[in-house]
This record gives structure tokens, sequence and C-alpha cells, in this order.
């Protein structure tokens, strides 16, 4: 970890911001299809929007977003999923095509391979087990978007027959589909494998659990991961007050997974961070902290959240 961002790794004063370049005032940022991305990148445009910045997001791949920050076609993603990405994002890291933040947004999360509760207790508890149930299981195991960090090494485990799944075959569709298939199988009480990972609601609407024996097949510590910010490489030192708001949007993985359920009740995303921003003002005042309006006044006391 160290190893892959220790080259960029972005240091903010709390006080000293330089004036910003005006092409700040117009803030660009990628988004993966991810509910926990979706959420976040909501309430930093929410509070970008109500510091008078000109917000704009672009969904993409990974893939093309690490390109678009490298291009400064893109200004920001608050996304990066470590280690799940690290295999796409490495080579911008390497070139110092992009910077990643300092610190983690979120520092307990986990992404790993998963099954309801009803098959751990029948025995399906390791990655070892799942060969084991490979007819119950239809050969399958469900995974999110093509061309994700998960999917590919889900694939590689499966190319090399590691665990014994040569014969399975990755079913790939995105997060919605995945969930909905989940939701399907729980509720026929049929077997299922899929990639699961917090935080996410799914943690709280199914009785689910996550499988041990990984041997860091999809990352170390049995899938234990953190989130962090990434920029266009110059981003700081011409964007200092954005980049002193996003150092400071940090979450917890239990705030995040409440901040996405409206969003999978089909609730608009910058209106539940708005709602968000309301019902917890002391989230507002540390995420404020240090930071100034488009035209210099305290962020404090000056964000506008109201609807446009």
């Amino acid at each position: 970890m160290k190893r892959l961002i220790s080259c960029c790794l972005l240091v903010l004063s709390p006080y000293a911001l330089a004036a910003e370049d005006a092409s700040c005032k117009n803030v660009r940022m990628g988004v993966v299809n991810w509910t926990d991305v979706i959420a976040t990148s909501a309430m930093a445009q929410t509070l970008l929007d109500g510091l008078g910045y000109k917000t704009k997001q672009t969904s993409a791949s990974q893939q093309i977003i690490f390109a678009g920050l490298r291009d400064k076609r893109l200004d920001m993603f608050l996304g990066y999923w470590n280690p799940i990405m690290n295999q796409s994002i490495t080579p911008f890291v390497d070139a110092k095509q992009v910077t990643v933040l300092a610190e983690p947004s979120l520092k307990d999360a986990k992404a790993m391979l998963a099954v309801p509760t009803y098959m751990a207790d029948k025995g399906l508890k390791s990655f070892a087990d799942i060969a084991t149930f490979e007819k119950e299981l239809g050969g399958k195991i469900y995974g999110i978007e093509p061309g994700s960090g998960a999917n590919t090494q889900i694939k590689a485990m499966i190319e090399k027959n590691q665990f014994g799944l040569g014969k399975f075959q990755l079913v790939e569709s995105s997060e919605a589909g995945m969930l909905s298939a989940v939701t399907r199988a729980v509720k026929r009480n049929e077997p299922i494998v899929f990639f699961g990972w917090t935080p996410h609601p799914m943690n709280i609407n199914q009785d689910m659990t996550y499988l041990t024996g990984s041997e860091d097949a999809l990352g170390p510590d049995e899938g234990r991961a953190t989130v962090w910010t990434v920029t266009a490489p110059d981003y700081a030192s011409r964007c200092p007050n954005v980049s002193r708001l996003l150092s400071n949007l940090t979450f917890s993985a239990e705030d995040e997974s409440r901040m996405m359920q409206p969003l999978l009740d089909h609730k608009d995303a910058q209106a539940s961070a708005r709602q968000w921003l309301k019902d917890h003002p002391q989230d507002q005042q540390r995420w404020l902290e240090g930071v100034t309006t488009v035209d210099g006044k305290p962020a404090a006391g000056n964000l506008k959240l109201s609807a446009k």
C-alpha cells in the first residue's frame, strides 16, 4: 500500500490556502457506478455547489476515469478502492499521472466473496469450499461490471484453477444486476456466491457471510480495504480550497451504508446528500473546516443547500 502511493502523496496545510486558479470554479468529477461512490460523490458535489462551484459528474469505468485524470479532462475521483483497483491505477501512479490524497476517505472497508448465511450453515464458509458446491451453484460466481478490479481478480482465480475453480464461470453484470440475482436466490433459498463489500446496505438488508481462506486472492487480510480520493496531478497547487475540502471529506463504513440506502430506494443522490447535511450538522462542520466559498468567504455559515 505505502509503496503504491508514496510517490504522489498530497499533503495539505490546514490554513495556508493560496488563491485558486479561475479554472477551479468548474469541478469535473469521475464517478463509477457503485452506490458508495455515487453517494460520496453526491456529497462532494452538494458541498461544492453549495459553496458556489459548478460541478459536473461523468460516469465511466475506473480505467477511463484514471485516463481522464491523466489527461486533465477530469479533476477528481472519490472511489479508488485499494487493493481492488490497484491493477488499474498502478500504471498511472508509477508515471505520476494522478495524485492520491495522503489519507484514505474510508479506512474500514471490506471486499470479499460472500454467500447467504444459509449457505455458510450448509458448509460453504471458505474459498476452498466453493468447488465442492459446484453443482448446486451451477458453476457460477456473480461479479460486478466488466473491467472492474474485482472481476479481474476473480477471473485470475478461475484461470489458475485456484481453489479448484477452473470450471467456474464469472457472471459479469453490474452492482444492481448482481444484487438482483442475490435477492432472487435468497427468496428461493438457492445457493449463490457473489462479490460483496462494505460499506453497502446489502450488509443490513441481507443475512450474508463473507468467505474466509482467500489466501490474499482479493487482497490481504481477507479483503480488508481502504478507499481513497484521486485527483489530477497538479490539482492541489491549482485548487487548494477544493483540495482542502476533499482532504476533510472522510467517512465511516456505517455512515456510508446509511447514506447509500436512500439511493437503493431510488431517491435522488444529491437530495439525499442535502438531507444528510441538514440532519448531521457535526459532519457539515467537520467537512467545511478551513474551507471557503468560491469567492473567499468562510464556508461555515455560507453553505447554501437549497435544491436547484
